[in-house]
């Protein structure tokens, strides 16, 4: 059920007296972690907060991309679950802070840290997570491309050598046929 097809419903809440109404959305907001997160970025924090938030969540990139080359066998399999975990911290991340330039700087320093792709025996049990790896790379990429095609032209001039620095990685795995397939450029 939508709110906008009852109108009636509509005007029954903004007649509710607002102290009961209050209660209704405080109620309503908690149930929701990543509204109640937003509310509190929005209403509580400021620019400082933001880049705080930035630099925790690059710190938490390093790490994991740290602790992913210390492995002595580390797999695609590996890298995989990594890549994925630190992606959906970067979904989070926009979904509170709206910010579109901090997502894509993240996103962008992500794809750039961690491995595309593994020199894995084609009889590996871990080939198929080689494969799998490098679609979601190049699915997260052309996300991101997407993204930074839409935004202002001076934040792409700042993003740009970093987005061919991803593209090139594209290059060095062996990926460029697919990427253009999918529509991904050489070069911005």
């Amino acid at each position: 059920m939508l709110l906008k097809d009852h109108k009636d419903l509509k005007a029954a809440i903004t007649a509710i007296p607002d102290k009961e109404k209050d209660k209704l959305l405080l109620r309503l907001i908690a149930k929701d972690k990543v509204l109640t997160e937003h509310l509190h970025f929005k209403l509580l924090e400021d620019e400082s907060d933001l880049e705080e938030r930035h630099q925790l969540l690059k710190a938490e990139i390093d790490e994991s991309v740290a602790w992913l080359n210390e492995l002595r066998k580390a797999t695609s399999k590996d890298a995989l679950v990594i890549l994925r975990k630190l992606n959906g911290r970067v979904n989070h991340h926009y979904k509170v802070t709206k910010d579109l330039n901090t997502e894509a700087e993240l996103r962008l320093y992500l794809l750039k840290t961690i491995p595309a792709g593994y020199n894995e025996s084609v009889l590996s049990p871990m080939a198929k997570f080689n494969d799998r790896l490098k679609t979601y790379f190049l699915r997260t990429t052309l996300a991101l491309y997407k993204k930074y095609v839409k935004l202002h032209e001076d934040l792409q001039y700042d993003l740009k050598e970093e987005f061919n620095s991803v593209l090139k990685k594209i290059e060095q795995y062996d990926l460029t046929r697919a990427a253009s397939e999918l529509g991904l450029p050489k070069e911005l």
